[in-house]
């Protein structure tokens, strides 16, 4: 019998074409066109070999850069890498966990390290300046950084008589791992958790070391589905059953593959449950999985096939580009995508600021921000067809965000959230609109995941990610999570694919756009200068569908873009305007998928 082992498949190359393999500088012109560098569940972003061991340089930034880079890989071994940089005497300095609560803090370098010579016999001072990204965990979850900008700093000096190259003699008493290491050597994964009402798969990013022996990856997954999910996100989604566990490690051969658990109350409907967690969590194995439950065959489960019948985004369709024109939505006819009918009734598409659309099922969802009197208000309606939109109950703000829809199985309770002067609100599908409360600061943006529970926020200029529970039409959003990024003093966000953002903020030099993952880890710049600060952001978080490329997105500064490649929006690409209609700019530009 062949030993089938786990394939890692390559879902997107990290870096975009010509950039790869030599990482990203702090400051770069490059302007990314068309799909950016996004890495979906199961690829394998690094080399797959083994972190840096020392090595006899003598030049004191290198050597650093070695040593943060030394703890990646697996866990048992990261404190014996890392002492290997560290004089004997300042051994002690590193106090060593079981590898089960080993904590790696991964960082940013905001520069160079700068390296002072303190004596000419050879010792030095390496002072590096980070930014700090989040807390790398056993589970290969990277939770919130427990500070922010931050300074290093260490003692070096030559190595003992008979050697070659530097050690640490004095360092802080933390694990240090740089983001660009956390590319080059673990892969990404996407584990699934089931929504509360166990209707929608929810997507938790993981990190495994590209060393971990592949026929290992299957079971560290399957580990990781019943440890439960990331901090973040736990409010937001349900636990596999208390006491789940494995018994022994995943087996497989020949596209067959055995997972053995135990599981209080193993019920034939959570286990079907179970089981679709498996399929989407494992997508790089085919064939079939055997789940027993204390060694006792319970259900086999053909993975394609499960794939199949439960698809993660049901509803998904293909995405249609609108935008406001002369103060009412528009459809935008780009290439050769699809040109939808705005599904508006006209005499409710007037006066119109900024807009989003939505599906479910067979309906469509209308939310409008419109202007009156100086002022702006909201107005929802859904329905098949043609919609009409209401603002009875509608209250009036001096200014109003983009609003979204949380796309959701239950359309019965169609709901989304939106900015108005500073506050993030529920709103229904009736209009009625109630304040988010427990947030940190004032509110400019928010986006809404595919899934439809989570969702990102602007406050107070930073970037921010929150679980969000929309059960009976009853919409929740847990604690936010702050995320690390390059850029200051943000405008603007949205999903950019199942697992990553596109946002807009200042780079210190300019207006840009970057691209980042759900938790702040790789980040880089989509479009380096903007021009002029972005104010509107809408982009199609799907795959590839149809004519429209994936990783789609459009903005507004001051004029209205698209990327794939940057160009502006044109009045020509505007369709249904009437005849003898006063001139306009396009704006607002949006997604109906």
């Amino acid at each position: 019998m062949r030993r089938r082992l786990l394939t890692v498949l390559l879902a997107g190359a990290l870096l975009p074409a010509g950039l790869a393999g030599c990482g990203i500088p702090d400051r770069t012109e490059v302007q990314v066109d068309g799909r950016g560098p996004a890495v979906e569940s199961g690829s394998l972003n690094g080399s797959g070999g083994q972190p840096p061991t020392r090595s006899a340089t003598e030049d004191p930034k290198e050597f650093i850069r070695e040593y943060l880079a030394a703890a990646a890989g697996e866990r048992e071994q990261a404190y014996d890498r890392v002492k290997k940089f560290i004089a004997k005497e300042a051994q002690g300095r590193l106090r060593k966990k079981q590898s089960s609560e080993v904590e790696l803090t991964v960082v940013r370098l905001l520069e160079s390290p700068e390296t002072t010579l303190l004596t000419n016999q050879g010792t030095w001072q390496v002072t590096v300046r980070a930014q700090q990204v989040g807390v790398l965990r056993a589970d290969g979850t990277l939770e919130e950084p427990a500070g922010r900008d931050v300074e290093y700093k260490f003692k070096l000096r030559r190595a003992d008589p008979g050697t070659q190259g530097l050690l640490i003699t004095d360092l802080p008493n933390v694990l240090l791992l740089t983001d660009e290491a956390l590319r080059q050597y673990y892969g990404t994964y996407t584990v699934y958790f089931w929504n509360s009402d166990q209707s929608q798969l929810v997507p938790d990013w993981r990190y495994l070391p590209s060393a971990v022996p592949a026929e290992r990856r299957v079971t560290e997954v399957v580990r990781w589905l019943t440890g439960g999910p990331s901090e973040w996100l736990a409010s937001g989604v349900t636990k596999v059953p208390d006491g789940t566990g494995l018994i022994n490690n995943v087996t497989g051969s020949d596209d067959r593959w055995e997972v053995n658990l135990t599981m209080p109350a193993a019920y034939d409907d959570r286990l079907a449950k179970l089981a679709t967690q498996l399929a989407w969590s494992l997508q790089e194995l085919t064939g079939q999985l055997d789940l027993k439950i204390q060694n006792q065959q319970r259900r086999t489960v053909d993975l394609g096939q499960e794939r199949e019948a439960h698809p993660l985004y049901p509803n998904l369709r293909t995405p249609e580009r609108f935008c406001v024109y002369g103060g009412a939505i528009h459809p935008l006819a780009i290439g050769n995508e699809p040109v939808g009918a705005v599904p508006v009734a006209a005499a409710d598409n007037r006066n119109v600021v900024s807009a989003a659309l939505s599906r479910a099922g067979d309906e469509v969802l209308a939310a409008l921000v419109t202007r009156s009197d100086q002022k702006q208000r909201l107005q929802v309606g859904s329905g098949r067809g043609e919609v009409t939109v209401d603002n009875r109950s509608s209250r009036l703000f001096r200014s109003i965000g983009r609003p979204v829809w949380l796309r959701s199985a239950d359309v019965q309770h169609p709901s989304g959230l939106v900015v108005a002067d500073g506050t993030l609100y529920r709103f229904d599908g009736a209009a009625g609109m109630s304040p988010v409360d427990d947030l940190s600061g004032p509110v400019t943006a928010v986006a809404a995941s595919l899934d439809g529970h989570r969702i990102a926020l602007i406050m107070s200029g930073e970037l921010y990610v929150a679980p969000v529970s929309a059960d009976g039409g009853v919409v929740t959003v847990g604690k936010p999570r702050r995320l690390a990024t390059r850029l200051t003093k943000l405008t603007a966000v949205d999903w950019y694919a199942e697992n990553y953002l596109v946002f807009a903020g200042n780079d210190g030099r300019q207006p840009a756009i970057y691209q980042t993952t759900v938790d702040g880890a790789v980040q880089f710049p989509l479009n380096s200068d903007t021009g002029a600060p972005v104010s509107h952001l809408a982009a199609f978080p799907g795959g590839s569908s149809g004519a429209l490329p994936s990783y789609s997105f459009m903005y507004q500064a001051t004029r209205a873009y698209r990327n794939n490649p940057f160009t502006e929006i044109e009045r020509a690409q505007v369709r249904d305007v009437a005849a003898g209609a006063k001139p306009s700019d396009p704006s607002a530009p949006f997604f109906l998928y």
